[in-house]
């Protein structure tokens, strides 16, 4: 990717899990800024193709985390590698892993799952699944509903989780195309940054 990411995320994923749509300390949220900034079919385009610098950066500001052994091994690997691959390729080979990065994770069908995951396309409904087939080159990210419910079950066994209880998963809304996810989510009026489920008081109460 270019930019040491693995560690931190993973503790910032956890707090997703713990407190989803928690204001404080759900990261996965998008800021009120973004909101009121990113509000018509244009701008959300423009949303989308930056998605990884928000992604990356919100957390930094809305709640900093002291970094920990883990996390400076990772910085220190990733800057390494960003040293090699100058050395023997130059500002092209840096380019093309940032670049990479912004593409895979922007506008990008694959990237489709950060959108499809828990905005609301469907009310009284935050957490959606995706059964299409790129799943098969995505670790099965899109079965999400039960990634939420049974997060320590690897990528590859949670299609055995939806075939194990499809009265729990068959009737929920769901995808099968992340491309039509992302078409809508720019398109729809209705839908834009703020179409999430947000909950202000989780934090008091498990704290």
């Amino acid at each position: 990717m270019g930019l040491p990411s693995s560690t931190m995320f993973k503790r910032y994923h956890m707090e997703h899990h713990l407190f989803q749509g928690d204001d404080e300390r759900d990261v996965d949220i998008p800021t009120y800024w973004e909101g009121n900034v990113f509000t018509n079919s244009v701008l959300k385009l423009i949303w989308l193709m930056l998605q990884p610098l928000f992604y990356s950066i919100r957390p930094l500001i809305i709640r900093p985390k002291t970094p920990m052994a883990a996390d400076m091994i990772n910085n220190a690997t990733i800057l390494l590698s960003d040293a090699m691959i100058f050395y023997f390729c130059g500002w092209r080979g840096v380019f093309y892993l940032v670049m990479s990065t912004l593409l895979g994770l922007g506008l990008h069908p694959c990237a489709g799952h950060f959108v499809s995951e828990h905005y609301v396309f469907t009310e009284g409904y935050e957490t959606y699944s995706y059964y299409g087939p790129l799943n098969l080159v995505c670790w099965n990210v899109g079965y999400h509903n039960e990634h939420h419910d049974f997060p320590r079950v690897p990528g590859w066994r949670l299609p055995q989780v939806k075939a194990m209880a499809p009265e729990f998963y068959d009737n929920l809304p769901c995808y099968t195309s992340w491309t039509y996810v992302l078409f809508k989510y720019i398109t729809d009026p209705s839908i834009g940054p703020f179409s999430r489920v947000r909950r202000s008081k989780i934090s008091s109460k498990n704290q």
